[in-house]
């Protein structure tokens, strides 16, 4: 069962929230969150992002950049842009994109749930990745970021949602981006209390999207508690940063593909290579969207096609078979372009569907690739069908949009 605790959050006061809090720090580059942060001392960048305090071209992971974290850090808290709650809290943490809004509560999520399986996870992590986010963690002592989670609906859970978010937000304001954040602190002793026991109720929460951050946090959070005499299981270290959201709230939306070549086939050859085992459409020069699960959009020689796999060309009782991106991998990338690892191929490069189809259209009609493959989304249930029965995901399957805003709160780990 699922154990979480509320904490004494680390947050910006209200006047100082939009200059503080930034997009989380994989999601951009040194560069962009250099020029993001120019001007803005306050920005959470010179703490997540700290090389751009050093000239351009600093390594990010020099000791001195984790040092300079460690700096701001402190600095940021020695001026009052980031204050501790007085006492445990949990969150309400909403975000809205397109008239949509989903709405999750903060929670510090044990460590050992996530070593055991309780916190349940459908991506590999990059061994790499790890290492970064757990000096990070360990030098601040401190989750700066969290982890975002999933949880199958719950009433109860839902009412408070209601109940507190019907109340004036602590933070309220939209981002350079266009999306909206919205936040209240659970002060209700009671409500506090029922927020505990409904998640101890919880089989399993889900990881959908923060999986180095959280294996970073079970790193760190073991290592403290092999190294203190004192341990007993209940320390702040034993928990790490999550914002966990109901699974109907959530949307996973596209991840598509663009490739720089078509393994020396014209694009001729190539439909025909696929016509084997797809019915396929001509569209002609109009974007076109995938129309649903097991369709998709290819856009080659400057028109796009519908492909519909053929019968028997996908196993619908395998949760990972039956997945769109694996029936793509193995039928076109795999077995037309020789593209076998989709983590270190150069050849091959991913967009987020934020971006939208017309990017892919873009980056082949520029010359730069050659063919745009789109998917339909991934669902919740088939994230969390595949965490459940112990599979991981193929590279690249996931994208969740909005991402979650850093610097609304912070959990220390003493």
């Amino acid at each position: 069962m699922a154990k979480v605790k509320p904490f004494k959050g680390i947050r910006p006061p209200k006047e100082f929230i939009e200059e503080v809090a930034s997009r989380p720090y994989d999601v951009l580059n040194s560069e962009e969150a250099r020029a993001e942060a120019e001007g803005n001392p306050k920005s959470l960048y010179h703490i997540i992002k700290p090389e751009i305090d050093f000239e351009p071209g600093t390594d990010e992971h020099d000791p001195k950049v984790y040092d300079k974290a460690v700096e701001n850090f402190r600095s940021f808290r020695q001026k009052g842009w980031l204050v501790q709650d007085d006492r445990d809290h949990y969150y309400i943490y909403a975000q809205t994109m397109d008239g949509r809004t989903q709405y999750g509560i903060v929670i510090a999520a044990n460590v050992h749930d996530y070593v055991n399986g309780v916190i349940k996870k459908h991506e590999l992590t990059r061994r790499d990745k790890e290492d970064d986010r757990m000096k990070h963690v360990r030098v601040n002592n401190a989750n700066i970021e969290p982890v975002f989670f999933a949880f199958p609906d719950n009433e109860v859970l839902q009412d408070i949602i209601n109940k507190v978010t019907a109340g004036e937000a602590e933070y309220d304001f939209v981002a350079p981006d266009g999306f909206g954040h919205h936040f209240w602190v659970v002060d209700d002793e009671a409500m506090i209390a029922a927020i505990t026991t409904e998640f101890e109720k919880m089989p399993h929460l889900y990881i959908a999207d923060g999986h180095h951050r959280s294996a970073a946090a079970a790193r760190v959070g073991l290592e403290k508690a092999e190294n203190s005499a004192d341990h007993t299981g209940e320390e702040e270290y034993n928990y790490f940063l999550a914002v966990a959201f109901p699974a109907s709230h959530l949307r996973i939306i596209d991840y598509n593909r663009v490739v720089r070549d078509l393994n020396g086939l014209t694009p001729e050859e190539f439909l025909a290579r696929i016509e084997k085992d797809f019915i396929v459409e001509d569209k002609g020069t109009e974007i076109y969207t995938p129309a649903a699960l097991h369709n998709f959009a290819l856009y080659v020689g400057g028109r796009w096609y519908s492909l519909t796999p053929r019968e028997g060309r996908y196993d619908d009782s395998d949760p990972i078979g039956v997945l769109d991106v694996t029936i793509s991998s193995d039928l076109i990338l795999r077995d037309i372009l020789g593209i076998t690892d989709l983590r270190s191929d150069k050849r091959i490069d991913f967009v987020g569907g934020i971006r939208g189809l017309g990017e892919l259209q873009r980056r082949v009609d520029s010359g730069e690739m050659q063919m745009a493959l789109a998917l339909y989304p991934v669902s919740m249930k088939q994230l969390m069908d595949i965490a459940d029965t112990g599979n991981i995901m193929p590279p690249k399957t996931t994208w969740f949009e909005p991402k979650l805003r850093s610097g609304l709160v912070i959990h220390e780990l003493i």
